[in-house]
């Protein structure tokens, strides 16, 4: 449609259903016309039309292009759901695969092939027989691409018929456009099927390399994967193909040029001439720079792949290492990976530039940054022995700074080190020890633990370092603890005559605790902690000499810990260098399933605009991979098989139509949805519904039961200006016709901070929700403010408390909550986690024998908060404080948590 035509998405008559029909029967075309596009329109903002199927369908016989379009997209969305009516089509599909025009035929085979009703197949054959032979190529190359959807479907039908024996002939097509569409067709096709189907011999890569020139980007990717899949028979083959597919390197799409770099990588294998090789490692490097100019996203994924090149080929980028700096400007996830590229590119001649950058990046506002940056020093002195001693002095001109996690890192970080290089760099403990206090995260303690244990005998006050730890020892956590029992015995082994035995068998711990070994064997759940407890017990009391064997034996030095992949890992991504494989760095058997009915069938298939299964993602195209795996995450979980579900259509949906919000299932569990409209009001509507978060977004579900004698369609819901900014930008509820008796539950997707209302903060939201056959109802809901706290609200203990101090006490807010009883603080704090309120610690004050939680979450968009409880367990009365740098929104909180805590 074109823009002027958005005035049909705008329509909200009633009896809308009876207007189309008539309309959609009128004698006038442009009337037809207009009537089909309004049913188009409704048809794409999820509104059942399907009712108009006949109407529609008798609209075809028409020498309008563009109404044939728009029908034939109508029967695409609703074929599946009308089986027996579409065969009513298929004659008009037939004479049309005749037609004069060839825009018209390429239109008839390529929409029959988008119908995935098995009884329509049969009669796709001989149309799609006559278009694949058809004197025009861009009825052809659609022809290419429905062999692939109707092997989806009937793979015995096609194998019969001899379509894949003539897709194979196509790829000797003069016409480039249709090789590369047969190449894409057979390439899906091949990836579905267990025998051989696309063999590239020799010939075939001379016919590809020809129409590699003339096709458009995306036939260049097609091409150049297959390519990627054939093996040089020698050195000169390979010479010739990397000598074709070198001026691929200067193509303005980013798909092209990374697949360009596969196939030449994967040819350079066979290649013996060092100066060809020098040479096309000269040549890569400026394409591969090119990308980092490219948006965010694409950045991101030319890094993920530039990781990859990085570990095979070095040189190709040794002297570009600037590039990979980090800009003001750069996302999170881009900066993450440059890093990583320079860890891999750094060396000793480059090395003092690169920890300048290091340096610059720690005094950074983002702390994840800041702690990857510190490790990164850390990797560079364990990667480069004779840089470790400038590292070093970098790591502690940090700690000199004393901002604390830092500190923290630097510490782990300084660990390794020592790990690495032994006995080398031990001056430095001191500077090292200044910060114990400070040390809250446990892999810090743990650090610092191991360092203290490991040096016992050139720190003259090592048992009393350790006996600061030695406190709380049940309190830290399961790390911290291990470290502990080991350095305690460490320190009993290296200095027997000093003292820290009464550290082992009598410590003089504050609360009493009796002993180390005590406290590890008998006041402890964890099996490894107490198991190892009871080794050293038994070690110590019958053979101290063995115990000193063992616990003091030289340990190996770590390796490197940017040495890369493992190689038959590395070699398998790089053939499947820029796609998702690539991008999460595991092999695509990691993630998603090769099992066709595993794979829906529009994340299977090629599309006419080359939409096919290993499309690259950095121009856009996702591939099969991307379709079928979770959503792009660096390291995801490798999904469970699931039960197949039922094949979409091939050419993917042409109008975003599968993309609709749909019905959710009733729920079976859990509390019932509020009653925001009672049935005697509504005229026998009943509307139910609140506010919830659903996978990190808040949504309005709602449960729509229709108690009149009437069917009711064509909800739709509109929110007043409120505290939030709540709205829903879409307003249709997407429920199907509600028959009499029916009840149907959805979620509306809303977007937040659009519109809102003056101060104070308010919990009430307006609502007005209407349909085609009722008046607008009107009522008030109350915003369920814990739908608003966000996944990121959880606090380490130090930054909650230096975020407590910093704030003035003015933006402390208190309250009695009376009808609040704690009785178990584990069940509490989980019931609030599930509401991304995050424990952070407790206390219990001997005097009042109250305990106290601290809490911490993050209220949208970006509003710390900071919750203090004192109760008494078991007793009704709970006191609640809200400290946060916008306390205007303090009795918000206070009602989220009388609503969890209830």
């Amino acid at each position: 449609m074109s823009g002027h035509d958005s005035k049909y998405f705008t329509t909200t008559k009633k009896g809308e259903i009876h207007e189309l029909k008539e309309e959609l029967n009128s004698p006038y075309k442009e009337k037809r016309k207009d009537a089909v596009k309004k049913v188009i329109a409704a048809m794409t903002v999820g509104k059942d039309v399907s009712m108009l199927f006949t109407d529609v369908v008798n609209c075809m016989q028409t020498e309008n292009l563009e109404l044939k379009k728009l029908v034939y997209l109508y029967l695409i969305n609703y074929a599946k759901s009308q089986p027996d009516l579409a065969i009513l089509a298929v004659n008009t599909f037939v004479k049309d695969s005749q037609d004069p025009n060839p825009l018209i035929r390429a239109l008839a085979v390529r929409t029959m092939g988008c119908i995935r009703v098995d009884r329509i197949t049969e009669y796709l054959c001989d149309p799609l027989q006559r278009c694949l032979k058809d004197d025009d190529p861009y009825v052809r190359k659609t022809a290419a691409i429905c062999v692939a959807k109707l092997h989806d479907i009937n793979a015995e039908l096609v194998e019969d018929r001899g379509f894949l024996d003539i897709l194979r002939d196509m790829i000797s097509d003069s016409n480039p456009m249709v090789v590369a569409n047969a190449v894409a067709a057979l390439s899906e096709i091949q990836e579905g099927s267990s025998k051989p189907v696309f063999d590239i011999t020799p010939n075939t890569v001379f016919k590809l390399l020809a129409a590699l020139n003339e096709c458009t980007e995306w036939g260049q990717v097609f091409i150049l994967d297959s390519l990627s899949k054939y093996k040089a028979r020698d050195a000169r083959e390979a010479e010739g193909i990397v000598e074709r597919v070198t001026p691929r390197l200067q193509h303005a799409n980013s798909a092209v040029v990374l697949s360009a770099v596969k196939v030449i990588l994967l040819q350079m294998e066979l290649i013996t001439s060092t100066d060809l090789i020098r040479n096309l490692c000269k040549k890569m490097a400026p394409p591969l720079v090119t990308l980092l100019s490219s948006e965010p996203e694409i950045q991101y994924v030319a890094l993920r792949n530039i990781n990859l090149v990085v570990q095979k080929r070095p040189s190709i980028l040794a002297h570009e290492i600037k590039v990979f700096f980090c800009k003001y400007n750069d996302p999170i996830y881009v900066k993450m990976e440059k890093l990583e590229i320079m860890i891999r590119l750094a060396s000793e001649r480059n090395i003092d530039q690169v920890l300048l950058e290091f340096k610059e990046y720690a005094t950074e506002v983002d702390v994840d940054f800041v702690r990857k940056a510190v490790r990164a020093i850390g990797r560079c002195a364990i990667k480069l022995e004779k840089a470790a001693e400038r590292c070093i002095n970098v790591l502690l001109d940090l700690i000199k700074i004393k901002v604390n996690y830092v500190v923290q890192e630097a510490i782990v970080v300084i660990k390794d080190i020592f790990r690495r290089y032994p006995n080398t760099y031990e001056s430095i403990i001191a500077t090292l020890c200044e910060s114990l206090d400070n040390l809250d995260e446990p892999e810090a303690k743990a650090s610092m633990i191991w360092i203290i244990g490991e040096y016992a005998e050139r720190i003259d006050n090592a048992d009393e370092l350790l006996e600061g730890f030695l406190e709380s020892f049940l309190e830290e956590p399961a790390q911290v603890q291990l470290q502990l029992l080991t350095a305690a015995v460490k320190l009993f082994l290296k200095k027997p005559t000093e003292g820290p035995q009464q550290m082992i068998q009598e410590s003089s711990l504050r609360y009493c605790y009796a002993t180390v070994l005590n406290n590890a064997t008998q006041e402890t759940d964890n099996p490894d902690l107490r198991d190892r407890a009871y080794v050293y017990w038994r070690l110590l009391s019958t053979d101290p000499e063995a115990a000193k064997d063992i616990v003091l034996a030289e340990k190996p030095t770590i390796s490197d810990e940017v040495s890369g992949l493992d190689p038959d890992l590395l070699a398998e991504l790089l053939r499947n260098i820029a796609t998702l494989s690539s991008v999460y760095q595991k092999p695509p058997s990691a993630f998603v399933s090769r099992l066709r009915s595993a794979v829906p069938a529009s994340a299977a298939e090629p599309s006419e605009e080359y939409e096919e299964s290993s499309a690259p993602v950095s121009g856009g195209a996702p591939p099969a991979s991307a379709a079928a795996a979770p959503a792009p995450s660096p390291s995801p979980a490798a999904p469970a098989p699931a039960a197949a579900p039922a094949p979409p259509d091939l050419l993917g949906d042409l109008m975003g139509l599968d993309a609709a919000v749909v019905p959710v299932p009733e729920a079976t569990s859990g509390p019932p949805l509020p009653v925001l409209l009672a049935a005697s009001a509504g005229q026998g509507l009943q509307i139910n519904g609140q506010l919830e978060r659903k996978d990190g977004q808040v949504v309005y579900r709602v449960k729509l039961d229709n108690n009149s004698s009437t069917a009711l369609d064509g909800f739709m819901m509109q929110l007043n200006k409120n505290s939030f900014g709540i709205s829903a930008p879409a307003g249709v509820l997407p429920v199907p016709p509600l028959q009499p008796g029916a009840s149907a539950t959805a979620d509306l997707p809303l977007t937040l901070f659009q519109n809102v209302s003056p101060p104070p903060p308010s919990s009430v939201l307006q609502v007005a929700v209407k349909n085609n056959q009722q008046p607008v109802w009107y009522f008030t809901d109350k915003i369920r403010v814990q739908a608003f706290f966000t996944e990121e609200g959880r606090m380490e203990r130090g930054m909650f408390l230096e975020t407590w101090k910093a704030l003035p006490d003015s933006n402390e807010v208190s309250r009695d909550l009376p009808g609040i009883t704690i009785s178990n603080i584990d069940s509490v704090s989980e019931k609030l986690a599930l509401n991304n309120v995050f424990f952070v610690a407790k206390r219990h004050l001997k005097d009042t024998n109250q305990d106290i939680l601290y809490l911490s979450a993050k209220l949208a968009p970006s509003i710390p908060i900071l919750l203090e409880i004192t109760f008494l367990l078991g007793v009704a009365g709970t006191k609640c404080a809200v400290k946060t740098p916008s306390p205007e929104w303090a009795p918000l909180v206070f009602e989220a948590l009388e609503s969890i805590l209830q």
